[in-house]
C-alpha cells in the first residue's frame, strides 16, 4: 500500500468546504479495505479529526500572532559586546551605534550604573540595560568648557534588520526615564532617520552640530512632548509616514537649542519600532458593550481574508473585518489571510459588564423611601436590578437609614491656623464640643466633636556627622501624616539644595557648611490633603 499523508490545517479562508479524505491506497495484491482519515478543517466549527478539539483549540490550526516586533535590533539593550565601565560606552550595546560626536552613555546592570547626579529611574521597565543621552550641557569650567553648551546634542543611531517603506505609516513605542524636575524637564524627543546606513554617525568631529538634519542626509520624521515625574518612567510613542525608504534612525532631543540652566539627562530603553498595524490590529467593540447593535471589528487592509472565532470555535459565514453582531460572551479573535501564511490576533475578551452601585440614602421616622416596586421606611441593606440607560444591568445595594435623634461621635483633626466646620460652626481650637444638628430633612442629630491638632514634628536642628544619631533632617509624625510628598530645602540665597523626602546636610555630593536653611515641606495627611509647611533647620557639624 501507499501511504499519503493525512495532517493538513485548512486555513485558505477561500477553503471553507468540508473535510478532505486521505486514503490508504489498495494495490493489486492486497485485500486491505480502503481507509479514509479526517483532517482538521480550521474554520468550520467541527472537531474534523475527531481529536475533541475544535479549530483554534487544535494544536493542527496555528498561526503566528500578530504583535510589533522592532525593526530596530537590540531595542532593550540587553545583547552586549562588553560591560560598560565608564560613560560613552554605547558601543558595547550590539549593533547600536554612537551617532553624534556628544556621545550617550549605556547603562547596565553588569557594570556602569551611571552618573551619581543622575540617577536613572529603578527598575528599568525591560531587562537590565538602558541608555542616556543629555540635551544641553553646562561647562566643565576648564579651557574651552568654560560656559553653557546649548547646542550639545546626543543621539543614539541604529542600522535597521529592513528598511521603513515610503507611504507606509509605523509606530516606535518606547519608555523614557526621568531624574526629576529640574533635570529632566519636558522634552520634545525627536526621531530622525537616513536611507543609508553609511549615514551613521553624523556630524563627525563637530560636537556642536547638534541634530542630525543640520547637517545632510538627515530627515525628520517626527517627534512628541513628553513629561514625567521624580525617577519615574513614561510609555509613550511617535507615528511617522516616511516618503522615502528609510535604512538607519537616530533618536534623541529636539534640534532646538537647550534654554535649561543645568545639565539635562534623559533614559531610553525598550524602543520598539513596527509597521503601525501590527500594534493596531485589535479586535476592538464597534459601540456600547451593552448596546443591542453591538458588534466587533478590526481594521480593513486590502488583500487579505478575514474569518471571526469565538472561544478559538469558528463563526461560520463571519469573513469580514467587520463582525455582523455580537454572539455573546467570550474570546474573539480574528484570523487573517494573505494568501500566503495566517495570523491571528490577540482574544479580546468580552463580558457584559455589570453596573454596581451602593446609594446610602437617610430619612427621618415615619417616612418612606420608593426602590423598585417597593416603599421602604426601615433601616436595613436592600438590592434590586434595574436597566440602565445604555442596556447594562444595574444591581443597586441599597443602604437605608432611618433617624431617630441620632447622636455619633466624631474625631477630627487640624493644624494650628485651620478651622474645622461643622453645620454653622466654624472651630479653631483643640476640645470637645457637643453640637446639635438639624438636618435638610428636618431630623435632629447631636454630634459629640473631638478636634485636636495633627502631631508632625520639625526638628530645628541636625547634625549629618556619621555618628547614627540626629545625622538626617526629616519630618517626624504619627499615623495621621500619610506622606511626606517632598521637602525642599534652600540655601540663604533660595538655591535648592534637595527635594528628597530626607535631606542628609549634602548638595551633589558635597558636604554644606553649618548655617541655618530654610525648608519647605508637602505633606499629606490622613483627610487626603496635601499642607505645605515651610521653616528653617540648624545644620551642625
Amino acid at each position: 500500500m501507499q501511504l499519503v499523508p493525512i495532517k493538513k490545517k485548512l486555513f485558505g479562508l477561500s477553503c471553507l468546504i468540508a473535510p478532505l479524505f486521505f486514503i490508504l491506497q489498495q494495490t493489486e495484491t492486497s485485500t486491505a479495505p480502503l481507509l479514509a482519515v479526517m483532517v482538521e478543517d480550521c474554520a468550520n466549527a467541527l472537531d474534523d479529526d475527531g481529536d475533541g478539539l475544535v479549530d483554534l483549540n487544535d494544536p493542527d490550526c496555528t498561526c503566528s500572532l500578530i504583535e510589533p516586533v522592532s525593526l530596530i535590533p537590540n531595542p532593550s539593550f540587553e545583547e552586549l559586546n562588553c560591560c560598560p565601565s565608564t560613560r560613552s560606552q554605547l558601543n558595547c550595546a550590539e549593533s547600536w551605534v554612537q551617532a553624534s560626536e556628544p556621545t550617550t552613555d549605556l547603562i547596565h546592570n553588569c557594570g556602569w550604573e551611571g552618573w551619581p547626579d543622575f540617577p536613572p529611574p529603578l527598575p528599568f521597565p525591560d531587562g537590565d540595560g538602558v541608555m542616556g543621552f543629555r540635551d544641553g550641557r553646562m561647562g566643565t569650567g576648564e579651557p574651552g568648557d568654560e560656559g553653557p553648551r546649548p547646542n550639545w546634542k546626543e543621539y543614539a543611531g541604529a542600522c535597521l534588520l529592513e528598511p521603513l517603506q515610503a507611504g507606509q505609516t509605523y509606530r516606535i513605542e518606547f519608555d523614557l526615564g526621568f531624574v526629576d524636575r529640574q533635570k529632566s524637564p519636558p522634552i520634545w524627543v525627536t526621531f530622525f532617520g537616513t536611507v543609508d546606513c553609511t549615514n551613521l554617525p553624523f556630524g563627525i568631529g563637530d560636537e556642536e552640530l547638534g541634530c542630525p538634519t543640520n547637517g545632510r542626509n538627515w530627515i525628520r520624521l517626527g517627534e512628541r512632548l513628553v513629561s514625567g515625574g521624580p525617577g519615574s518612567w513614561v510609555n509613550t510613542f511617535i507615528e511617522v509616514t516616511p516618503n522615502v525608504d528609510i535604512a538607519a534612525i537616530a533618536i534623541g532631543p529636539p534640534c532646538a537649542r537647550s534654554s535649561a540652566p543645568v545639565s539635562t539627562f534623559y533614559f531610553f530603553d525598550n524602543l520598539i519600532l513596527d509597521n503601525l498595524t501590527n500594534f493596531t490590529f485589535r479586535v476592538r467593540p464597534t459601540t456600547h458593550p451593552c448596546a443591542e447593535d453591538l458588534a466587533f471589528e478590526v481594521p480593513e487592509l486590502s488583500g487579505l481574508t478575514y474569518q471571526w472565532y469565538l472561544d478559538g470555535i469558528a463563526l461560520v459565514g463571519e469573513t469580514s473585518f467587520l463582525l455582523s453582531r455580537s454572539f455573546g460572551e467570550g474570546e474573539y479573535q480574528v484570523v487573517i489571510d494573505d494568501g500566503m501564511s495566517c495570523q491571528v490576533s490577540d482574544a479580546y475578551r468580552y463580558r457584559v459588564p455589570v453596573i454596581f452601585s451602593t446609594p446610602s440614602v437617610t430619612i427621618c421616622a415615619g417616612e418612606t423611601y420608593p426602590f423598585g416596586e417597593l416603599e421602604l421606611n426601615s433601616s436595613g441593606s436592600y438590592q434590586d436590578t434595574f436597566r440602565s440607560v445604555a442596556g447594562c444591568d444595574s444591581i443597586a445595594q441599597l443602604e437605608l437609614l432611618v433617624l431617630d435623634e441620632l447622636s455619633e461621635e466624631v474625631s477630627a483633626r487640624i493644624f494650628p491656623g485651620e478651622s474645622y466646620s461643622v453645620g454653622s460652626r466654624r472651630l479653631e481650637r483643640p476640645g470637645e464640643y457637643p453640637i446639635r444638628l438639624s438636618s435638610k430633612l428636618g431630623c435632629d442629630s447631636l454630634i459629640l466633636l473631638d478636634l485636636s491638632y495633627y502631631q508632625v514634628y520639625f526638628p530645628s536642628a541636625f547634625s549629618p556627622n556619621g555618628d547614627g544619631i540626629n545625622d538626617r533632617f526629616g519630618v517626624q509624625g504619627g499615623e495621621d501624616l500619610l506622606e511626606v510628598s517632598r521637602l525642599e530645602v534652600f540655601d540663604r540665597w533660595g538655591n535648592l539644595l534637595s527635594d528628597e523626602p530626607e535631606w542628609d546636610g549634602y548638595r551633589a555630593g558635597e558636604p554644606l557648611d553649618p548655617g541655618i536653611y530654610v525648608f519647605i515641606a508637602y505633606l499629606i495627611m490622613s483627610d487626603g490633603l496635601e499642607r505645605r509647611m515651610a521653616g528653617e533647620v540648624l545644620l551642625l557639624k
